[in-house]
């Protein structure tokens, strides 16, 4: 779905990225793949016949995958022996387990695994990190992460889609964890957590479109979670956090800080997110400073904006959830060692 959002990011890219070719699941989506392709980036793409073929291209430096989760494994062990780096789409695979394994695979071959968090990059959200390094807003005390999106129920009639085998399940996984990612690298890690997932009567689907969770944090603050794709007509994403000095709220490509003593700030602009029933409804110059950061990283050794590595602990939060709904009680999120 997300595929064209990397092809217009890499047509305004073109004095950094040349796209040598793509490789889908079958010679003719390949072929179709290809020759959009070319028509927005303005040159030749090549169709690959074989993942054999694309490993053996001499002239491909890293590749950008963006297939379903339970499609990766193969892919990133045949990628990693022949030494090209990957910038994935997130998330890294179902669950910790098979992500952490993806992550050492990458790890042991000495290649760069960058994962495609693009929430990261807004310009409001980078303006709340640099506040936040700078310690001018004092400790935190409560955060709050509301994701109140909506999807047809046609969106969960693709086959494979919202379920446990092809996705690892439904709302966390694919749409939750851009904004739990977002908060986490904001507030730091979450050590236990309290929730309910649950599927609601508005979607026919097998896995969670609802959940809701208490958090308690690492550094001592505490927060909750809320998030949906059951709650019609959806509305944008938001991230409240609660400081000694302030309280910031992030929403919509926006970042306000209410400061105590009553001055207000605003950064960013109003931007649409993709939280109603067009998924796609969001710009892709995100995904392009994602991408031109895995590029340069790539050129210079440096280290993508969200490694393999560090997205596993949105992963360990994610089964930390699961495992609590199911559980029924409070549970400890398992972050892996490194």
């Amino acid at each position: 779905m997300v595929a064209k959002s990397h092809l217009l990011s890499i047509k305004d890219l073109a004095d950094e990225i040349t796209l040598t070719g793509v490789l889908t699941s079958s010679e003719k989506s390949g072929r179709a793949f290809a020759r959009q392709a070319a028509d927005i980036c303005g040159y030749q793409v090549e169709a690959y016949e074989s993942l054999d073929a694309l490993c053996a291209d001499g002239k491909v430096d890293w590749v950008i995958v963006l297939t379903p989760p339970n499609a990766r494994l193969e892919i990133v062990q045949s990628l990693a022996a022949a030494g090209k780096s990957i910038l994935m789409e997130k998330p890294v695979e179902r669950d910790l387990a098979a992500a952490t394994r993806i992550v050492e695979i990458c790890e042991a071959a000495g290649v760069r695994l960058g994962i495609v968090f693009q929430h990261r990059v807004r310009e409001a959200s980078r303006a709340l990190a640099a506040l936040i390094k700078g310690g001018a807003l004092g400790q935190l005390a409560i955060a709050e992460v509301i994701v109140p999106w909506w999807r047809e129920q046609a969106y969960y009639d693709e086959p494979g889609r919202g379920t446990y085998e092809r996705d690892g399940g439904g709302v966390l996984i694919s749409q939750a964890i851009h904004s739990i990612d977002l908060m986490l690298s904001l507030t730091g890690r979450v050590f236990e957590v309290q929730a309910m997932a649950h599927t609601t009567m508005l979607h026919g689907m097998e896995s969670e479109d609802y959940v809701t969770a208490g958090l308690k944090f690492e550094s001592g603050a505490v927060g909750s979670l809320i998030a949906s794709t059951a709650s019609f007509p959806g509305e944008a994403e938001s991230i409240t956090l609660h400081f000694t000095k302030c309280v910031t709220h992030l929403q919509s490509g926006e970042l306000k800080v209410k400061w105590r003593d009553g001055r207000e700030e605003l950064f960013g602009a109003s931007a649409t997110t993709g939280g109603g029933a067009d998924p796609m409804a969001f710009t892709h110059d995100w995904h392009k400073d994602v991408i031109a950061d895995f590029n340069r990283n790539s050129d210079e050794g440096g280290t993508p904006l969200v490694s393999g590595r560090e997205a596993l602990d949105v992963h360990a939060l994610i089964d930390a959830l699961i495992t609590s709904s199911n559980s029924t009680c409070a549970a400890k999120v398992p972050y892996p060692e490194a």
